[in-house]
């Protein structure tokens, strides 16, 4: 049974699920996401392991602070929520937005991480992705980061403009009802909109936190990067030369919303590489 809870975590309120028993597993999700992304691989994950899955800053049932969104902000918040768990590891598995501050637990904190699984999203700019950028980066990085304008333009059409991400995401196929319903309610308003796209307005401070972080140190914790479409092998690109121990696939006629599109490959993957 998937149970809910908010809890405390680096000075926010944060709305969390949670299920199962055992070593525990953290699911960070992306945008437009909620923690129900995962909904159709919780209750597989959670006959072996404590599932912990929540909802980002600004999204969600989660508090939307008005600043603190950099990746190394959701990187404290991951350790604020492992500590007021009780969790001293944990395997780490992000999507989409949710990736740059998984990588960034593992990389910065590797003895909380048992295991990272990252999947479809670049991080910052590490080299690797010139393929996938070729044509230049997605075109809603830069809507998203123009302070006041994307909430403003899409207010009343809120849920219109989402529609288009879950339709994309996963090859026109769409998601569950469940989950659909879940980001129109979480994304129904210009104040919700406004703390989601902080996170794109955060990205050339989280790309530095990155770079500065590469430069550091490597990456020690033992890796799994997942491609689908649009994103491919990119991500696996960018880590292979900061990464002591990377494995990676890339799933066929498979979405960006890997958890809703394809389930059972996305299970099959995590279950081999977290055994």
């Amino acid at each position: 049974m998937i149970s809910t809870q908010r809890i405390q975590a680096n000075g926010i309120e944060l709305s969390v699920a949670t299920a199962g028993q055992g070593p525990a597993v953290i699911l960070v999700h992306g945008f437009p996401h909620t923690w129900q992304i995962w909904e159709p691989i919780i209750p597989a994950l959670a006959e072996r392991y404590t599932v912990v899955a929540p909802d980002l800053r600004g999204m969600g049932a989660s508090e939307r602070p008005e600043t603190g969104y950099t990746a190394m902000d959701v990187t404290q918040d991951l350790v604020g929520l492992m500590d007021a768990l009780d969790l001293a590891t944990a395997d780490v598995v992000g999507i989409d937005l949710g990736t740059p501050p998984t990588f960034l637990l593992a990389l910065t904190r590797p003895e909380r991480v048992r295991k990272l699984v990252v999947m479809e999203s670049l991080i910052g700019r590490l080299p690797g992705a010139e393929d996938f950028l070729r044509g230049g980066p997605p075109w809603w990085f830069a809507f998203h980061a123009v302070p006041g304008l994307a909430e403003s333009v899409l207010a009343g059409n809120e849920t219109d403009y989402i529609d288009f991400f879950l339709r994309t995401g996963t090859g026109g196929d769409g998601v569950s009802p469940g989950f659909r319903d879940a980001v129109h309610v979480a994304y129904n308003s210009p104040e919700a909109l406004r703390a989601a796209f902080e996170h794109y307005r955060a990205f050339p401070v989280s790309g530095q936190q990155i770079a500065l972080a590469v430069s550091e140190s490597r990456l020690k914790v033992p890796t799994f990067a997942i491609g689908a479409a649009p994103v491919g092998d990119a991500l696996h690109r960018q880590l292979e030369p900061i990464a002591d121990t990377l494995s990676g696939v890339v799933l066929e006629n498979c979405g960006h919303i890997i958890p809703q599109h394809r389930p059972q490959l996305l299970l099959d993957a995590l279950n081999g590489f977290l055994a």
